[in-house]
């Protein structure tokens, strides 16, 4: 390969993976389908709640306005719970409902247990080439969101 097609060999791979796993996960719901940004809120409300629509748009680095879309939209699902925020009357704090949280835990352990499954199909070989690989993709994922955070 040339060094040229490197980097967008790795963008290829690294937007396909992804989505082939939600793919395959998709067909064993029984509940109504997430899309990607919605997932991304929960998971993010989860790990920590209480958070304002402000910090979760930033740390998502989406648009307020469509953080605001996904709140309503997980809210009515019955995913989010909304507070008024004591010290800003104007602003929201974001909580994971308990149906949330399992419907979460589910798709994590489902997830988990089909990566597991696929890395182990692999030769050796790949497998240690993959686990060499993470901390330069975790390096990358850190680059991306500083820049995209302007900083």
């Amino acid at each position: 390969m040339a060094a040229g097609e490197f980097p967008d060999s790795l963008a290829d791979v690294l937007s396909v993976v992804p989505r082939l796993i939600r793919r395959r996960l998709r067909a064993g719901l029984t509940t109504p389908r997430l899309r990607g940004a919605e997932v991304e809120l929960l998971r993010l409300v989860a790990a920590r709640p209480g958070i304002r629509v402000s910090a979760a748009a930033k740390e998502l680095c989406l648009a307020g306005n469509s953080v605001s879309t996904l709140v309503n939209q997980l809210s009515r699902a019955g995913c989010l719970r909304r507070e008024t925020a004591p010290d800003d009357r104007r602003s929201a704090l974001l909580f994971p409902t308990a149906a949330a949280r399992a419907r979460l835990h589910d798709w994590e352990a489902r997830r988990s247990a089909l990566v597991r499954e696929q890395v182990a199909r692999l030769p050796e070989a790949d497998q240690a080439a993959l686990a060499a690989a993470l901390p330069a993709l975790r390096r990358l994922a850190h680059n991306l969101h500083e820049e995209a955070d302007g900083t």
